[in-house]
């Protein structure tokens, strides 16, 4: 580590900690929509507004931070980077939630369930993944997880577009199920961008 002569702001650290919790949550009511009545998911869409509100709180707590601060941990413009990034990440999964809900979708493609799994483990990965920032200590096992996961998710996408186009015939549905699958992705995409990020801050300080 850089010998540093003035003293840092290391309150970001329990910030960023505070974000990734959310992504947990936001990925395991994603999970729990997926077996889930319209009733039920309405009532779980509501948590997932609630979490998503949570997030974006933690998010602009670290930005306001950040207008305040003079010396920082790590690069400024990294901590943005990476606030923007974990908000990224709670953003698409409330959008495929909210569409879950909003286009009354009775059933979802099994294979749903396989983008949502890669989800839950790479929140919980990025949960795991943000304390350490304190230290950068054992931090490479979770970015290449996380890009290896992302590359997971890309291949369950394509095989569920391929199914739904070989399987459903009615283009209105097929049009809503498809636009929910894409959130899935942007969100598999988007904790890969958080990952490249620690990534490149990890580097930055080695």
């Amino acid at each position: 580590m850089r010998l540093r002569l003035t003293p840092r702001d290391t309150s970001y650290f329990d910030l960023f900690a505070d974000s990734a919790t959310h992504l947990v949550t936001g990925a395991n009511l994603l999970a729990e929509m997926l077996g889930a009545d319209r009733a039920t998911r309405k009532e779980i869409n509501k948590r997932m507004a609630a979490a998503e509100h949570a997030a974006d709180e933690a998010t602009h707590t670290i930005m306001r931070r950040l207008n305040k601060t003079f010396v920082t941990p790590f690069d400024r413009d990294d901590i943005y980077m990476l606030a923007s990034n974990l908000d990224d990440c709670m953003d698409f999964m409330d959008e495929a939630s909210d569409l879950i809900v909003l286009y009354k979708v009775d059933e979802l493609p099994a294979r749903v369930s396989d983008q949502v799994q890669v989800l839950q483990r790479a929140a919980e990965l990025t949960a795991e993944a943000m304390p350490r920032l304190r230290s950068m200590d054992s931090l490479s096992e979770y970015w290449v997880e996380v890009n290896r996961l992302e590359n997971q998710a890309d291949k369950v996408h394509r095989k569920l577009l391929a199914q739904m186009f070989d399987e459903i015939s009615d283009p209105i549905l097929l049009m809503k199920l498809k636009e929910i699958v894409e959130k899935l992705e942007d969100a598999a995409d988007a904790f890969e961008k958080v990952a490249n990020t620690v990534e490149t801050i990890a580097l930055k300080e080695s």
